[in-house]
């Protein structure tokens, strides 16, 4: 029997490994043996045996991982979307960089949710806001999409 690549797999090829498992299990090979061919503890090929023979071949399809809910609604996210694209010095800020710290804190004052910065990197990626830049000191900062920066001579030194 074939043993399949060790590794980490995406949520696709865990689906697919899944319905290939169960196709095995519906012909008659043993929980022990799939285990052995999928490279999964026998404990996991029970658990997909288990819900194969509960709910059928639905139960081994991927289901979403939805987290936790946004706690800003559709209307405040392109309210968002508005208060970046105004720019830093709109919100208050004293120039024209956005980070994800005063992001945050601009998000904080127009709709009175609370963010941690990082999180609020993963809202401005989502939303498409945002291309990464890395300042000298290894800071995030974020510049409008489009916008050219010109980066300052590295200093090269040995150690």
């Amino acid at each position: 029997m074939e043993t399949a690549a060790q590794g980490i797999l995406t949520r696709d090829e865990m689906e697919s490994r899944r319905l290939m498992a169960a196709q095995d299990l519906q012909r008659g090979l043993s929980q022990s043996q799939v285990a052995r061919k999928f490279g999964v503890s026998r404990t996991t090929a029970s658990r997909w045996n288990r819900a194969l023979s509960g709910r059928g071949v639905e139960a081994l399809r991927k289901r979403r991982a939805p987290g936790r809910p946004c706690r800003l609604n559709s209307e405040q996210l392109d309210g968002v979307t508005d208060v970046y694209k105004a720019g830093p010095r709109a919100a208050g800020f004293d120039s024209e960089r956005w980070t994800t710290t005063r992001f945050a804190e601009a998000i904080r004052v127009r709709f009175g949710v609370q963010y941690d910065p990082d999180h609020v990197g993963r809202i401005m990626h989502r939303l498409g806001l945002r291309e990464r830049r890395r300042s000298r000191r290894g800071e995030g900062f974020f510049t409008m999409p489009g916008t050219i920066l010109t980066r300052p001579e590295a200093t090269t030194s040995v150690a």
